[in-house]
């Protein structure tokens, strides 16, 4: 059992949230994260406290107080030290990296000017003092540098690659533009998930899909045995010059909502959706394409334009029935990228528009490092013996 595993929330400070609201949430923070870091030094230690045992790696020496500026205010943790010397808890440091960028971004836009009244007023409380743009320049050099080294991280084999996009409001030469967070995740042979590249574009034009996916390949990307994505015209066509044979599996769930366009009366609609879902649902490829032959047919006097569009585009959704069955719940959708984009979304729906790009960058990129790390960390997804 691992220390997060092992950390509980007070049944006191649960009551004490409840009757007094989020005030106490900072106390929470400290509580969680005090314990967190006690057990890890346990681990650390190989003993708990005042344990004999010969596995005893070494001793613990006390706490040194540090104090953290979070959203929530400044807090006071109890880091934990031992004799020997060689130990810091990633606990207190793990999640980090996002509250800093988000802090950097918004802090960004009130050096820069560019801030309403109420942003500044926002930035202040989460910095607790006024910054400078030297202070800025200065804190976001150094999780640049740490963020750029895990962005250009030499890649390998992997099976499997998602890729999606979001938008998100940028200025950019003095505009304000819909920018594009292009994004790739991929299951590794060890069959663990991880953010594989993200970048910020002016577009998902064909240019930019392109040069995205070349980062990646340069990066040593390989072993690619399908690709799942949803059915941009950019990246189909640069998935097409840079991943030529590779199999394609069209995101289902976007298929399903796709179809809505050309169901013309509202009543139909459900029907429709389960004639497809039929299909999907089916036990091999041979029997999915005698399902979708049958809506094909049912359709073609009564919707001739979503009989057309079924045929055509509900076969690019079957290319999962390729891979092993145990996969297919995994492979059928991008829904794995849509998660994450939401965790972005989270985070920055707060700044609402970026002062510049490499804000944006700093942002997204903090996010998806973090979501990578929990996944590396975490439980294998799909057992991969079998491909």
């Amino acid at each position: 059992m691992t220390y997060q595993e092992n950390c509980t929330i007070p049944a006191e400070m649960l009551e004490a949230i409840t009757a007094e609201g989020i005030e106490k949430l900072p106390e929470l923070i400290r509580i969680l994260v005090n314990e967190a870091m006690k057990l890890e030094r346990e681990q650390h230690l190989g003993a708990e406290a005042y344990e004999r045992t010969a596995t005893r790696l070494g001793y613990a020496n006390g706490y040194k107080p540090k104090t953290v500026k979070t959203r929530m205010g400044e807090i006071e943790f109890a880091i934990p030290q031992v004799r020997e010397g060689n130990f810091y808890p990633e606990a207190l440091e793990k999640g980090m990296r996002s509250e800093r960028a988000l802090t950097l971004a918004l802090a960004e836009m009130y050096v820069q000017g560019v801030s309403t009244r109420r942003v500044a007023a926002i930035t202040a409380k989460l910095c607790g003092t006024s910054v400078s743009s030297t202070q800025v320049s200065r804190a976001a050099a150094m999780l640049d540098e740490v963020l750029e080294a895990w962005r250009t991280q030499p890649l390998g084999e992997t099976v499997y690659l998602y890729l999606d996009a979001r938008y998100e409001k940028v200025r950019i030469d003095g505009q304000i533009r819909d920018a594009a967070i292009l994004m790739g995740a991929g299951v590794s042979l060890d069959g663990k998930r991880r953010i594989l590249g993200v970048s910020v574009s002016l577009s998902e034009a064909q240019v930019h899909w392109r040069a995205f996916l070349e980062s990646l390949l340069e990066r040593g990307l390989q072993g690619v045995q399908l690709i799942i994505s949803d059915d941009h015209a950019g990246l189909r066509k640069a998935r097409q010059a840079l991943f030529t044979g590779i199999p394609w599996q069209r995101c289902q769930f976007h298929l399903q909502q796709n179809a809505s366009q050309y169901v013309h009366r509202k009543k139909m609609r459900r029907e429709v959706a389960a004639d497809i879902q039929a299909v999907f649902q089916a036990p091999d490829r041979e029997q999915a394409e005698i399902y979708l032959k049958q809506i094909v047919t049912k359709y073609a006097s009564s919707a001739s334009d979503l009989a057309n569009w079924l045929e055509v585009s509900i076969p690019e959704g079957l290319t999962v029935f390729d891979f092993p069955p145990d996969h297919w719940r995994r492979i059928r959708t991008s829904n794995v990228m849509e998660r994450v984009s939401q965790e972005i979304k989270r985070r920055t729906r707060v700044i609402r528009l970026f002062p510049n790009v490499a804000s944006c960058l700093r942002l997204v990129s903090a996010v998806l490092m973090e979501r990578s790390e929990d996944w590396e960390t975490g439980r294998v997804y799909l057992n991969l013996d079998s491909v």
